[in-house]
């Protein structure tokens, strides 16, 4: 009892996983979903939201079957062999490593217009640095943390909300200040939405708009990472998740519906946070600076949070032997994996000042590519090792309508991905995506081939053993359900 009171509560994974999620995508990027599917972008949430809610349930299913801290890495090991379980988490670390020293620059941008006198790679090596401090905290300082910062970017969603039923009611300007719109009296409410298409682009601008909606969702796979900090896995990350989901989805589609009542499509800027203009459409233009600190905060909680999920997915990959020996880090917090992955970001963004600004681009986008496949590779995994143990009480208590929902889940995923050329600077994270894949799988199978060369294959014995010793999570494969069905009984 005692091990099962210790470890993250539900809130703070809930914290955690939300402090990764709503971010700068969200914040600045929903602009593009809008400017695509206009008011039927609701919708393209909504389908967002689905997709989420199956990804994370089985998630779940897996996690309580077998709460390992490689989460969805270790599955795809389980479910396809030791180069999936290689490829796709060194493909994930190395994404979400490029991808958060490109929040790094973006956050030292915002601060730089309150400190002029600081550089640009002064300021991201200062964030950087703070993030991997305050990660060697350990998880349950780090939630405190995170929790905080995840309420100011919730609490700014609905504060925004707030101000726009103000503002609809004709209550707006005389609460919060301002004088009037751009141009005069600007009207909110239904009346703007009068003669506004709500099917712009048809079926293709929902299509369109899915890839930036599923961005502003993603994240989320931080709370599988975060298992292995509970005490009770069984009962929190279940609850968690359905947590998660459901402040996402109804956070998401408030702030949106809000944004439609305030402001036209067609003065949605992709350069301006559709938040920002919307109020100073209405007189409120002192918001900027205000958005513009949640902004910084937003970015900070977000590489916190991924900076936690680099650490842990890093100490599984050297559990299982695929990393250096000196990676190797047997205490509760990784320290190693931590500052290794801080050590890559700082690395990452000195690349940033070296390289071709086109070039750096087209690796950092690989981010967003590295996130969608491993949500497919989420649900391949969870249908591969469901199949594999029919009939146990996980798949009683698990996904609904499987494996129609699965088929549906995979395939809508694979049709995201494939629209990635469609989207303006995403055609590089496809290509660079699949670079790093096939640089990983071509790392592996080069490995493999020297162990069975004739001078390793004299010595078989000991990396065997060593692999056996190091593998604790990938020996539970086969007792998964056994583990499950036993604590169903208790």
């Amino acid at each position: 009892m005692k091990h099962e009171e210790k470890g993250l509560s539900i809130w703070q994974l809930t914290m955690l996983a939300l402090g990764t999620v709503v971010g700068g995508s969200f914040f600045l990027g929903s602009s593009v979903a809008i400017r695509a599917a206009g008011p039927s972008v609701l919708l393209a949430y909504i389908i967002g939201g689905c997709l989420v809610y199956f990804i994370l349930t089985a998630l779940s299913e897996m996690t309580v079957a077998n709460p390992a801290s490689g989460s969805f890495r270790t599955y795809a090991e389980q479910a396809f062999g030791r180069g999936a379980g290689f490829t796709v988490g060194w493909v994930y670390w190395t994404g979400l490593v490029l991808a958060m020293s490109s929040e790094a620059t973006a956050a030292s941008i915002l601060l730089r217009s309150w400190f002029p006198a600081l550089s640009l790679p002064l300021l991201g090596t200062v964030i950087i640095i703070l993030v991997t401090l305050l990660n060697l905290l350990g998880a349950e300082r780090l939630s405190k943390l995170e929790s905080g910062l995840a309420a100011v970017k919730l609490l700014a969603i609905a504060a925004f909300v707030v101000i726009a039923v103000c503002l609809v009611a004709g209550i707006g300007t005389a609460v919060f200040g301002g004088a009037g719109g751009q141009g005069g009296e600007v009207a909110a409410g239904y009346s703007v939405l009068t003669g506004e298409p709500w099917m712009p682009g048809g079926v293709g601008g929902i299509a369109g708009s899915m890839l930036m909606v599923m961005f502003t969702y993603a994240g989320f796979e931080v709370l599988g990472l975060a298992a292995s900090e509970t005490g009770n896995p069984a009962v929190t990350i279940p609850k968690a998740i359905r947590l998660t989901t459901i402040l996402l989805v109804g956070l998401y589609l408030a702030a949106i519906t809000a944004l439609f009542l305030l402001i036209p499509r067609s003065l949605v800027s992709e350069e301006v946070s559709p938040f920002v203009s919307a109020l100073t459409l209405h007189g409120l233009g002192w918001t900027g600076t205000v958005m513009n600190i949640v902004l910084v905060t937003a970015i900070l909680s977000t590489m916190l949070a991924s900076l936690f999920g680099l650490g842990r997915m890093l100490r599984s990959l050297a559990d299982e032997g695929h990393t250096p020996v000196w990676m190797r880090d047997r205490s509760d917090i990784p320290y190693r994996g931590i500052l290794v992955s801080g050590g890559a970001m700082l690395g990452a963004l000195g690349l940033g000042l070296m390289l071709p600004q086109g070039i750096y681009l087209f690796l950092v986008s690989s981010g967003g590519f590295s996130l969608l496949l491993v949500y497919v590779v989420i649900m391949a995994s969870h249908y591969r090792l469901r199949m594999r143990h029919t009939g146990s009480s996980a798949q009683r208590r698990g996904m609904k309508g499987f494996p129609y929902t699965s088929w549906l889940t995979i395939g809508s995923l694979i049709a995201i991905i494939a629209s990635m050329p469609l989207i303006p600077g995403q055609g590089g994270g496809l290509a660079a995506g699949s670079m790093f894949v096939l640089l990983f799988a071509g790392l592996y199978a080069l490995g493999r081939f020297r162990r069975r060369s004739p001078k390793q294959s004299r010595q078989p014995v000991r990396p065997l053993a060593s692999v056996s010793t190091l593998s604790p999570g990938y020996a539970k494969a086969e007792m998964s359900e056994e583990w499950t069905d036993d604590k169903t009984r208790k």
